[in-house]
């Protein structure tokens, strides 16, 4: 190759390099004819799917069932591979189905076979709002169990109700509020008792049914557990099922009431025993290893239990979960129950679930010991209001409606009972007083220094003068259990739910006349009068208490303890129930009434005389006293001289 053609063919190379480069597309063109191509291909395949639509219009149905039938047997055997027998009871249409009489509407779920919410007609919650305990999937309801080593949950599976009604009515006569404070039974017309049943089948007459009972005025809901063929299911080594309820708590009081997050936990029965609980003032869980008789889920006012008294529960792991930074919902409650399963063919587990009012009497007339779900106070102080409180205040309600005057009313009979008492305590007092000039002189003659020659002098008076110096604390003793009977009784009385007097609206929770721009450690942000009428005259009786008695300049320690008692009650019970001080306040009238009555009546001149004329008697010496002389006597030991 000569030097000419080398020449020549860089040139042409050259020219090909600077045409290529001055005429190469923009990035406009390039993306325009990016977008072109990309028509061309989905055009082409629109073309190719219409060809393929169109052989299959045309005839190629044999081909497509095939391709059909292949698919649904690759579900089938996946679903059988995880669910086993129960793989048909996956896929299906929730549907709800009210069970329902005069006093709640039960709606139950095919999804799960559970109970999808449960709303008691007779209540609101506190915005007026009908009162729902639970709904919908913040409850979660059912049976875990094994088969052939494959975990069954039955709250995902779809059972099938025994009829197709969208709703079932339970009628009966018309009810009225009876003497004890409860909806009456009418035994000889109770009305209807209708029953709805969900099945879960496994094939072969295998199946889990829950069986729903609901008679008419009634809260309670029966719930048989069925089993049936599940021992070839489950086999014969299995000899339990779990049973998981868990449910979100909704809030059904105004939450600055501070009530519900007060009183409201998980209680629970031990077969044959009294009821126990878990804290109410956190979140708590326990393990229960002996048979449970039921559990309940427990509001300020309602509460949802599992009652399984015929066959208990063999265990359960409870636990709840409490917060306050919820404005809807109080926390989560849970309860993991072991059930019983004999491992027979046929077996069926009686149960029973009581959704209602905490009121004392609904729940004593269902028995298994349900009234213990409402904490009436110490063992000291239950029996008072078991006793004496609940029976007062049923019966007063039967003839009047407003409850301020049954409080006022309750309060002046509790007081009527307790006057002798108090009289006692007063001429106690009396007595002391009388015998003040005669204390101080003792104390002049002994000096401080010297207290147990004091002591034994002034103990020698009262003696000789026929005075008890205890004589006026016994009675306040005996009249201290009545008053925290009521601490308890009162602010879980649902009778007072939503109920008004006066200016307080709901005497239930506080009444705030006055709602501060702030909030004041251990007091709130608001002003409840009642409590602040009840510290008033707390003082004030204190004062008139305290006057009577003589000796204060001995212990000023305890007289500036008995003024600062009523501020600490007043931070105390300002978010309270408005009706526990207003019986308070109730209380501490009629006793600085009582006190005025008392020192009209009472002529401490005459009891001073009488005083005198105790001391010109000789001192009876005590049977105790007479045997230890005896016995000095006998040992040949001189007793000292009685002064």
């Amino acid at each position: 190759m000569d030097k000419n053609t080398i020449t020549g063919l860089t040139l042409i190379f050259l020219v090909i390099v600077v045409f290529s480069y001055f005429n190469q597309p923009s990035k406009k063109e390039i993306a325009a004819k990016l977008h072109q191509d990309s028509i061309q291909v989905v055009e082409a395949q629109k073309a190719k799917n219409a060809e393929k639509t169109a052989a299959v219009l045309s005839g190629d149905s044999l081909a497509k069932a095939a391709k059909s039938s292949t698919a649904r047997d690759t579900s089938t055997v996946a679903l059988t591979r995880e669910y086993g027998s129960f793989a048909s009871a996956v896929n299906g249409q929730e549907k709800l189905i009210t069970l329902e009489n005069n006093l709640m509407k039960v709606v139950i779920s095919n999804k799960g076979g559970r109970i999808y919410s449960v709303t008691l007609k007779k209540f609101q919650t506190y915005d007026k709002k009908p009162l729902v305990l639970f709904e919908g999937y913040n409850n979660h309801f059912g049976l875990n169990f094994f088969e052939d080593n494959k975990s069954i949950q039955t709250d995902n599976l779809f059972f099938t109700p025994d009829q197709n009604a969208e709703s079932v009515v339970v009628t009966g006569p018309e009810v009225k509020i009876g003497k004890e404070g409860k909806e009456a039974y009418n035994k000889t017309n109770p009305g209807e008792t209708k029953s709805l049943s969900m099945r879960l089948n496994a094939g072969n007459d295998q199946y889990i049914e829950y069986k729903y009972t609901l008679r008419h005025n009634s809260y309670l809901v029966g719930f048989d557990m069925i089993t049936n063929g599940m021992d070839k299911l489950m086999g014969n080594n299995s000899k339990m099922m779990n049973f998981t309820w868990v449910t979100k708590i909704p809030r059904q009081e105004h939450k600055s009431s501070m009530g519900e997050d007060r009183y409201s936990t998980i209680n629970y029965r031990f077969e044959g025993d009294k009821v126990e609980k878990l804290s109410e003032s956190k979140s708590d869980a326990k393990s229960l290893r002996t048979k449970v008789q039921w559990i309940g889920f427990k509001q300020l006012f309602f509460s949802s239990v599992l009652i399984a008294d015929q066959s208990p529960l063999v265990s359960a792991e409870i636990k709840t979960d409490k917060t306050d930074k919820d404005d809807k919902f109080l926390g989560q409650f849970s309860a993991d129950m072991v059930m019983p399963f004999d491992g027979k063919n046929h077996e069926v587990l009686p149960m029973k679930f009581y959704f209602g009012p905490n009121h004392y009497n609904t729940l004593k007339q269902y028995g298994d010991g349900l009234e213990d779900e409402i904490n009436l106070g110490w063992a000291i102080v239950a029996p008072v209001n078991k006793y004496l409180v609940i029976p007062v205040f049923n019966w007063l309600r039967t003839f009047i409606s407003s409850f301020g005057i049954i409080i006022l009313l309750l309060t002046i009979f509790i007081r009527i009972i307790l006057t002798p008492f108090t009289y006692k305590s007063y001429m106690s007092q009396a007595k002391m007083r009388v015998l003040k000039p005669e204390i101080d002189e003792i104390n002049k003659k002994y000096p401080a220094d010297k207290p147990v020659e004091r002591q034994q002098a002034t103990m020698a008076l009262y003696k000789k003068a026929g005075v008890n110096p205890l004589g006026g604390c016994l009675p306040v003793l005996l009249q201290f259990p009545i008053l925290v009977a009521l601490f308890y009784f009162f602010p879980t009385s649902i009778e007072l739910r939503q109920q008004s007097f006066l200016w307080a609206h709901d005497l239930s929770t506080y009444d705030s006349i006055f709602n501060l721009p702030f909030s004041i450690p251990f007091y709130g942000d608001h002003v409840s009068l009642f409590c602040l009428l009840m510290t008033a005259t707390t003082i004030i009786s204190t004062k008139l208490t305290s006057g009577n008695q003589p000796g204060n300049d001995q212990m000023p320690g305890m007289k500036t303890m008995m003024y600062i008692m009523p501020v600490m009650f007043l931070f105390i019970l300002n978010s309270y129930s408005a009706g526990l001080s207003y019986y308070y306040f109730l209380v501490n009238l009629i006793s600085i009434g009582q006190i005025y009555v008392f020192r009209y009546f009472i002529d401490e001149n005459k009891i001073h005389r009488q005083i005198q004329e105790n001391k010109k008697k000789p001192v009876k010496k005590s049977k105790f006293q007479q045997r230890l002389e005896e016995m000095a006597k006998q040992k040949g030991v001189q007793m000292p001289p009685k002064r």
